[in-house]
């Protein structure tokens, strides 16, 4: 019996080894540098694990790969920018949407001190045979087409960018496919001298829920709202940061009769303050921390006030939700903005105090709500994340 045993353990074991043979080996990387990029990433795995549940995806997150000095520089440096200094960055931004030279040394310099603090995720990649790496962030992106212009590093690889226009950083060659937001976006990778042929408008990939999202009621039930009157959506990030305080107070200014949903995010201590806060009678608050279900949350929504962030917009572009935009960062959250603004499916706040009297404006006027709302489903790229995930699977 143990001989038996025995031979039927090395029989599953091949059988095994076969499957493992003929799936697909594929590896998605981006950086925690805001949370979008790591969105982007996890719909993407999401997709491909749909569409082939055999493939062997690994997801990782290239700064936990490398030490804690270079991973706070680079991204928490990022967010301290954001939060303190956002004119900054968007100067940076502008100054390095150019042509990049291995004879400037500035470039020289930035490239080997990615080298020399990424060590570690180079030899990850070196000690697994990959069927198609996708990257969510530059920072892999770029470090891959170094390897690959060594010939120290074979298989193929995409670059998914993750908003409305693309800055000169995304392009890194030798790249087989890169993935745009828009057509305006790929013309603008030709003009940096990508080849139209690898070249794929395909939207940002989003949560596979935005694909197949639930009727309004439903929503609208399973997260507790009404439904009699409009319902405004204010978002403050997944780490709840920003003026959400400020922000909620004028939105409770707005006269006309609503619903208002503020998500906190991670942020405890800025839910339990959120709780506290008395809304005039004419409004509902609810108050939402953490939540996996921005989906039907985006899906009630009349209006989602945010940030223009590029996951956050192609989230609410999928459900078909007109934003009011607040406070864009310089660069290319402003780039998002004028992508929302020129289709007619925002509106943009400027100054908090003008918030009451423009979102009164749009409410009051249904026709003008149900145009902007209209654009944003035009707009929408739900599917964006399995066209990625098909191109995936089907490479080679």
């Amino acid at each position: 019996m143990g001989g038996a045993v025995y031979s039927g353990a090395r029989h599953i074991s091949q059988a095994f080894r076969e499957i493992l043979a003929m799936s697909k080996c594929i590896l998605v990387l981006s950086a925690s540098v805001g949370a979008g990029h790591l969105r982007a990433a996890q719909a993407v795995e999401l997709a491909i694990r749909q569409l082939d549940p055999t493939a062997m995806v690994e997801n990782m997150d290239v700064l936990a790969l490398t030490n804690a000095a270079f991973r706070r520089l680079y991204g928490k440096a990022y967010l301290d920018l954001v939060n303190r200094a956002p004119h900054v960055l968007g100067y940076f931004y502008d100054l390095m949407d150019r042509p990049v030279s291995p004879r400037r040394k500035t470039d020289r310099l930035r490239y080997l001190v990615k080298r020399l603090n990424l060590a570690a995720f180079v030899k990850y990649l070196e000690q697994q045979v990959w069927d198609v790496v996708v990257n969510t962030h530059f920072l892999p992106a770029e470090i891959l087409a170094h390897l690959r212009s060594q010939e120290r590093f074979r298989a193929p690889h995409f670059t998914v960018t993750t908003d409305f226009e693309t800055h000169r950083l995304w392009v890194n060659q030798p790249c087989d496919l890169y993935f745009t937001a828009t057509q305006e976006s790929a013309k603008n990778l030709e003009h940096w001298g990508v080849p139209p042929e690898s070249l794929v408008v395909s939207g940002i990939p989003v949560h596979p829920a935005f694909s197949r999202l639930k009727p309004r009621q439903q929503c609208l039930q399973n997260q507790q709202l009404q439904g009699e009157r409009p319902v405004i959506l204010q978002l403050s990030g997944g780490f709840g940061v920003g003026p959400v305080e400020q922000l909620l107070k004028q939105l409770l200014e707005v006269t006309t009769p609503a619903e208002v949903v503020v998500v906190a995010g991670r942020n405890e201590e800025l839910r339990r303050r959120l709780e506290l806060v008395q809304p005039p009678p004419r409004h509902r608050l609810i108050v939402v921390g953490y939540t996996e279900h921005m989906d039907e949350l985006m899906t009630a929504a009349d209006v989602v006030v945010s940030k223009p962030g590029g996951l956050t917009t192609s989230e609410a572009l999928a459900c078909g939700a007109a934003m009011a935009v607040v406070n864009p960062i310089p660069g290319q959250e402003s780039r998002n903005s004028d992508f929302l603004l020129e289709n007619g499916a925002a509106l943009k706040i400027n100054n908090l105090a003008t918030l009451p009297f423009k979102l009164d404006q749009v409410l009051s006027d249904p026709k003008r709500l149900a145009q902007l709302k209209r654009n944003a489903k035009r707009l929408g790229r739900p599917q964006a994340a399995f066209e990625v995930a098909r191109h995936a699977l089907d490479w080679g």
